[in-house]
């Protein structure tokens, strides 16, 4: 069993300044990258193995509704203390925070995510897919509640509804990796689609500054059920000249061919050939 989706454990935050100037913008601050390793991958045949934390912030800002004014401070505090406690793992405190301020400000689409990543959590699809559709509504413009948005419904089993959620957050940002690298795990587990799987693997290790072992495992094994793809490899030596092409280290020398015997004399015919098939020049 592989694990699925690489998930930041995602915690929204409410850009002040940015909604105090008119637009909204939900910030997911990561604690690292973790695995979600409660999905089957009978497709890849390998174990499940969990990758090396990573540290990640994303910010994108998207328009606010146009009811939407400057934060109240009071607002603003409520919020940071819901997401200073759901850091801290009170998470049944850090909700009931969050569900005060979705009451008194639902136009806010930070509140949402994070219920929605509780849920989620807590086993709660179908809550858990509302609250993050919500949030997407709220700030179309945002990457990360896209992304957050196709784990979820992956694990709800609407694997074409995940796609469409993972290529909105790459509409937004091509360059944000997870998305590209949940989006490689969901063509390559869950839809079939090995070549595809192949091409966002590759785009993601592109993206990862000092690689990922668990991920390169991935694309090598992948790229042997894709026909055609050639291991890096050996697709580096084809592309050599032959000049260039070492020779063996203790070839022998090879052996004088023996001269022909000479060919019998041919017998007349006694009668004119059929003619052949091949068209003689």
């Amino acid at each position: 069993m592989r694990s699925a989706e690489r998930l930041s454990q995602a915690l929204a935050a409410v850009a002040a300044a940015a909604l105090l100037t008119g637009c909204g913008s939900v910030t997911f601050m990561s604690r690292g990258a973790a695995q979600d390793a409660s999905a089957a991958a009978p497709a890849q045949g390998a174990s499940a193995a969990a990758s090396a934390p990573k540290a990640a912030a994303s910010v994108f800002a998207g328009p606010a509704p146009a009811s939407t004014g400057p934060i109240a401070p009071a607002t603003q505090r409520a919020y940071d203390d819901a997401l200073a406690l759901l850091r801290a793992g009170h998470v049944a405190d850090a909700e009931k925070g969050l569900r005060a301020l979705v009451q008194s400000n639902p136009e806010l689409a930070g509140p949402h995510a994070n219920l929605g990543v509780i849920a989620r959590n807590a086993g709660r699809l179908p809550e858990a897919v509302g609250e993050l559709e919500k949030a997407t509504t709220l700030a179309p413009g945002h990457a990360v509640a896209w992304d957050q948005l196709g784990v979820t419904y992956r694990q709800a089993g609407e694997f074409t509804k995940a796609r469409d959620a993972y290529e909105h957050a790459l509409a937004i940002n091509p360059d944000y990796a997870t998305a590209v690298l949940n989006l490689g795990v969901l063509e390559d587990l869950y839809l079939a689609e090995p070549a595809k799987a192949l091409e966002l693997y590759t785009r993601y290790l592109a993206l990862v500054p000092g690689g990922d072992p668990v991920v390169t495992k991935w694309q090598a094994d992948v790229r042997r059920r894709v026909p055609g793809a050639a291991a890096p490899a050996a697709a580096a030596a084809s592309a050599m000249p032959a000049s260039a092409m070492p020779a063996p280290a203790s070839a022998p020398a090879p052996a004088p061919a023996p001269s022909p015997a000479p060919a019998p004399a041919a017998k007349p015919a006694a009668k004119p050939a059929k003619a052949s098939k091949e068209k003689m020049s």
